[in-house]
This record gives structure tokens, sequence and C-alpha cells, in this order.
């Protein structure tokens, strides 16, 4: 029985099996579509205020508090598409059997670290080592 036929609701990755076995992989497909599609129900609410924000507005007060609304949700919304980009990344890793292991070490990243952020690339040790190097940088 494939996994994406039989997936209980209440289903967990846990360590006591195999790693990225079949259920893990459509419990991590599953979770980043889900939230893929809550991103791009929020982005068209997002767009269809903008346009509906398209209005003349004679207080300046009001004005610039309605432009300083507008540059902030571009701002959300610029993030939003960043991060879709990111969750497609992740699908297309489960796809071709790369999710789940770190880009740097090759190592397993947790079940923990994934399940809280599907989309992580590396282990927790490596993205330390990445942040920690890329302040360095950025001081000098």
């Amino acid at each position: 029985m494939k996994a994406e036929n039989f997936l209980p609701e209440d289903y967990r990755p846990a360590e006591d099996e195999p790693f990225m076995n079949e259920r893990q992989l459509e419990y991590f497909r599953r979770k980043l579509i889900t939230w893929k599609n809550e991103l791009l129900d929020e982005s068209r609410g997002t767009v269809e205020s903008l346009q509906d924000g398209t209005r003349n507005i004679p207080d300046v007060a009001d004005r610039a508090s309605e432009e300083t609304d507008r540059a902030l949700e571009l701002r959300t919304r610029d993030r939003q598409r960043k991060l879709i980009a990111k969750i497609d990344s992740a699908l297309r890793r489960i796809e071709e059997g790369e999710y789940g292991y770190c880009e740097v070490s090759g190592e397993q990243i947790s079940l923990k670290r994934l399940d809280a952020r599907p989309i992580a690339t590396m282990t927790l040790e490596a993205q330390e080592r990445h942040e920690r190097r890329e302040k360095v940088h950025r001081d000098d």
C-alpha cells in the first residue's frame, strides 16, 4: 500500500522509522503543499486589497498612512513570493529524493527541524556555522 493512500490524520514522522520513507515524504509533501496554498490565498487577498486601494484620498495624512500600508503589504507579498519559491524547491527535492539531507554535509536533517521548518536545507549545526560566517563577513 502506498503512503499517499494511507496517511493517518494524526501521523507524525518518528525517529524509529526509516529516514525519509514513503510516509515521511508524503507527510512533508502535504505539509509543504498546504503551506504554499495558504500563502497563495493570502497573496490573492493582498492583490485584491491593493487594487481596491487605488482611490483618491484628499487628506494628506490619510493618504500617507495608506501609502505606508501599501508599502508594507508589498514587502509582505515579496517575502511570501520568496517563501513560495523555497517551498517549490523543497517539493522538487522530495521528487528527486534529496529532501531531508543537508546540502552542505549530506547528513540527515533532524525530523524536529524539518517539522518546524520544512524548507530547511541544512542541519542546525551547518546553518549555525553558515550564519556565524555571514555575521563575520557582515561586520567587516
